[in-house]
């Protein structure tokens, strides 16, 4: 399970950058409002099939510049701190961090950085990019919808994106047995940056 909250939460921050490039004029580099924890990389797995786990990485940061005339051109970039991992359950998240999982000792974060970003809608694109997790690094995509950008009420501008991805376990050298109906995991990422 935590293997796809990783591999999601580094890759969806990658959608963020794809979304901007639809504000008026947003351009310039955000970086992620860490220190508000107005963030968040989310998991879900199948447990046996009969229901869903939840969980997240509390500690991950990251940074996007974003292009408005030419969204093509903009760029994103995080890295998660893996054992931060939490799914409400210690001794689960205990089992998570060790050997049969991410071995967090031994791969301590989880990285993304945009190669690609396609857009594919008024407010929605395409953030293709290399993550690395668990010591291994593949290509992953994101879907990436823009929520909104503008002035905050302290002086600054912001931009909010979200994304998501599907990732299979066994692709980033997690091969600990869950069952079929646990193979893949989804991540759900969700940033809100500010424009530095």
């Amino acid at each position: 399970m935590l293997t796809l909250a990783k591999k999601i939460t580094i890759p969806a921050l990658a959608l963020l950058l794809s979304s901007m490039a639809f504000a008026d004029k947003p351009g310039g580099t955000y970086a992620f409002d860490k220190k508000g924890a107005h963030q968040f990389v989310m998991f879900k797995i199948s447990h046996l099939g009969y229901s869903w786990l939840y969980g997240r990485f509390n500690d991950f940061d990251g940074s996007f510049t974003v292009d408005a005339d030419n969204p093509e051109n903009s760029s994103v970039q995080a890295t998660i701190q893996v054992a931060s991992l939490d799914s409400n359950h210690a001794e689960r998240d205990k089992h998570l961090r060790g050997d049969d999982f991410l071995e967090v000792d031994e791969y301590p974060t989880a990285t993304f950085k945009s190669t690609k970003i396609e857009k594919t809608g008024e407010k929605t694109a395409k953030i293709t990019g290399d993550f690395t997790l668990h010591g291994v690094t593949k290509p992953v995509t994101l879907d990436a919808k823009l929520l909104g950008y503008g002035d905050d009420p302290w002086g600054g501008y912001r931009m909010g994106l979200e994304a998501s991805t599907t990732l299979k376990l066994a692709d980033f050298g997690i091969t600990y047995d869950l069952g079929p109906a646990s193979e893949t995991v989804e991540i759900i990422i969700s940033v809100e940056g500010v424009r530095q």
